[in-house]
């Protein structure tokens, strides 16, 4: 399906479905599933980066499993809005999963959104070897909370 913004996502998305959050790193893709009414976000995974085919697959078990009717990427932009070279990497990760995927995917602006989440846990006192282990699923937990808080609206 091709790349929706997010005003189209929600009349393209099965009634009951899922979106999943992704905040794509060069080392880990972090996870995030809304919940059916599309409310709620929460953290679900950090998968561990490797060949597109290999990552492709396990998204499409974590589709399948889940009941995911679309994808919300996070598009990290530099602070001036342009593209630099994370922001074309999660482009085409998103031009080449759209390829192969019949769901819709939309990709947000994720600006500052691990920032954000680590200074959340830096105020709770999570210990550095922790805030290593959520922090990439907390971040898409981050991006898809902002996306269904704007759907809400829409």
């Amino acid at each position: 399906m091709p790349l929706l913004d997010l005003e189209n996502l929600k009349s393209a998305l099965p009634a009951g479905s899922r979106l999943l959050g992704l905040d794509l790193g060069e080392k880990t893709i972090g996870l995030a599933l809304s919940d059916t009414l599309l409310t709620v976000a929460t953290p679900m995974e950090t998968l561990k980066r490797g060949k597109f085919s290999v990552d492709a697959a396990k998204l499409d078990t974590i589709i399948a499993a889940q009941g995911v009717g679309g994808l919300v990427i996070g598009l990290p932009l530099n602070m001036d809005g342009t593209d630099g070279p994370s922001a074309q990497s999660a482009r085409a990760f998103t031009r080449n999963f759209a390829a192969r995927s019949p769901l819709p995917l939309v990709l947000v602006d994720e600006r500052l959104s691990t920032a954000a989440v680590t200074l959340t846990l830096l105020d709770a006192d999570v210990s550095r070897k922790r805030r290593a282990a959520v922090v990439d699923k907390m971040a898409a937990a981050y991006i898809l909370q902002g996306a269904l808080d704007r759907l809400r609206h829409i």
